[in-house]
């Protein structure tokens, strides 16, 4: 059974806590996780980069010189591809990449990806500091203290944190989340994973089932 260390708000290390259930003890599927972070990814492109036929760019019509006698090679537009300022052949237009992950699909990626991180000892229970105002030092002290500080790190929490966000979002590497809108795709990007007691109970509650 798979376990994650347990921090105070200190950073200290204090206790352990087992990882119950399916969620964190499952067989990682890397043909699975390889898939949906390739869909993940493809569902981001805005897919609005575009280039210009020889239809489109100005010029043409007129043919730019005769056909024979002039010792260069033939040509009938000043538009073509081969022409510096001509069209574009082949080039991209505006598509749409979006395509449905299936919830089953999705969620049993999920289950490959917490089982990884489980069994690769990268899931840490952690009490917060407590934030009376916006203070970055406070979070870089509390990651430098489990020495995690300057890697990829996702923090997962749930419930009212007031200035957690605001702290955080100036630390190269970190990225923070409620839990239930986590993803497979940023649990194999991150190199360690930070969730509180109520975000573990959370995701328990939402993916273990």
């Amino acid at each position: 059974m798979a376990e994650a260390k347990v921090f105070d708000a200190q950073g200290n290390s204090k206790d352990s806590r087992p990882l119950n259930g399916p969620l964190f003890n499952s067989e990682v599927k890397d043909h699975l996780l390889h898939e949906y972070v390739v869909g993940y990814r493809r569902n981001l492109r805005q897919g609005t980069n575009s280039t210009r036929t020889r239809a489109m760019v100005s010029g043409g019509g007129r043919k730019p010189w005769r056909q024979k006698g002039t010792g260069r090679a033939r040509s009938g537009t000043n538009t073509s591809p081969i022409w510096e300022g001509g069209g574009i052949a082949w080039g991209p237009h505006p598509r749409e990449y979006y395509r449905p992950i299936p919830k089953k699909f999705k969620r049993a990626a999920m289950c490959s990806a917490f089982s990884f991180m489980a069994a690769n000892d990268n899931i840490r229970v952690v009490e917060l500091p407590e934030l009376s105002e916006p203070k970055t030092r406070s979070m870089a002290d509390f990651m430098k203290r489990q020495e995690i500080y300057n890697k990829r790190v996702l923090l997962l929490f749930e419930g009212k944190k007031e200035h957690l966000e605001e702290s955080c979002r100036n630390i190269k590497g970190l990225t923070v989340k409620r839990s239930i809108l986590v993803n497979p795709y940023d649990l194999v990007r991150a190199e360690h994973v930070l969730v509180t007691s109520e975000a573990l109970q959370k995701i328990e509650e939402v993916f273990g089932r």
